[in-house]
């Protein structure tokens, strides 16, 4: 079965698509050493994060298993997951 993302560890709650996703699309998605179907809710670009799993706004957003930033807006699984609903942690002096 072709992967058309991954997410390397277990607890990511998002994806990397491993080309352009459309919306509708079911995205194969390997997690770890599973596969994972997921309903594209949104068209998602090469590079680009999707949820895997609903995700609450103010939730931490984990990705290879590292929290990478915080969700400003709830996003469904299958939605693009960017900078229109997540804010990065990384690299900023605001917070400890």
């Amino acid at each position: 079965m072709q992967r058309h993302a991954i997410a390397i560890k277990i607890q990511d709650n998002v994806a990397t698509a491993l080309r352009r996703l459309e919306k509708g699309e079911t995205a194969e998605v390997g997690v770890g050493d599973r596969i994972v179907s997921i309903v594209l809710r949104d068209a998602v670009e090469f590079g680009h994060k999707f949820a895997l799993r609903d995700i609450a706004r103010g939730d931490d957003i984990v990705k290879y298993g590292e929290v990478i930033g915080r969700a400003t807006a709830d996003i469904p699984a299958g939605a693009h997951a960017h900078v229109q609903n997540i804010e990065s942690l990384r690299g900023r002096g605001d917070l400890d």
